[in-house]
C-alpha cells in the first residue's frame, strides 16, 4: 500500500472563539481548561484532516499561559501536523487573543499535541508523511523527532541512552 506524502499546509485547522462568562474565572480570564479543550478540538482536527482517519489525543505537551485572554475577547487557535510518525502525528498550536475594540492582537500560547490514527477497529493506523515547506515548517519538522523523544523518555517508553537526537544535541 503506498501512501502519499502531504504539505503541511493542507493540515491547517483555524479556529476561533468568543470569550463568554461561562468560560471566565473568577478574574474574568478564560479559564485554562477551556482553552486546552479548543485546542485539543483544532489539534484533533488538524490530525484527522491530514490522515483522512479517526484519531485520539495521545500526548500533550507543557502548556504555558504567557497572556490571559479576557472576557469578551477572541481566541483564535492555528493548529497543523509538524511532523508524522508511522502511526502518530505531532500537531503545533498557537494561540491569539484579540482584543475586538481596542482591534489588537495578542500570543497567548504555543503548544504541542501527539495523536494517533485509527483504522475502523479501533487499531493504530499508518498516517502519510509529511512535507515541510515554508522555514517555520522544516524548522518545527527538524525539533519534532527530539520532542517525540523526549515525550517517550518521560512516558518511560524509551531508555534515555537510545535518544540519539537528544544526545546529538549535547555531543
Amino acid at each position: 500500500m503506498t501512501i502519499t506524502p502531504k504539505r503541511t499546509q493542507d493540515s491547517v485547522i483555524q479556529m476561533t472563539e468568543l470569550v463568554l462568562p461561562n468560560d471566565t474565572n473568577t478574574f474574568g480570564n478564560l479559564m485554562g481548561g477551556r482553552l486546552m479543550y479548543w485546542m485539543d478540538i483544532a489539534a484533533a482536527l488538524a490530525s484527522m484532516k491530514h490522515c483522512s482517519a479517526p484519531v485520539v489525543t495521545a500526548s500533550v505537551d507543557n502548556i504555558s499561559f504567557e497572556n490571559p485572554i479576557k472576557l469578551g475577547n477572541v481566541v483564535h487557535i492555528e493548529a497543523k501536523v509538524s511532523r508524522a510518525f508511522t502511526t502518530s502525528m505531532e500537531v503545533h498550536l498557537r494561540v491569539w487573543g484579540e482584543d475586538p475594540v481596542q482591534q489588537y492582537r495578542y500570543k497567548s500560547n504555543e503548544a504541542f499535541m501527539t495523536f494517533v490514527a485509527l483504522d475502523p477497529n479501533g487499531k493504530s493506523r499508518i498516517v502519510p508523511p509529511i512535507i515541510p515547506d515554508t522555514e517555520d515548517e522544516k524548522s518545527l519538522y527538524d525539533g519534532a523527532l527530539r520532542r517525540r523523544q523526549l515525550r517517550l523518555i518521560l512516558s518511560g517508553k524509551m531508555k534515555p541512552q537510545d535518544a540519539e537526537e537528544l544526545k546529538a544535541l549535547f555531543a
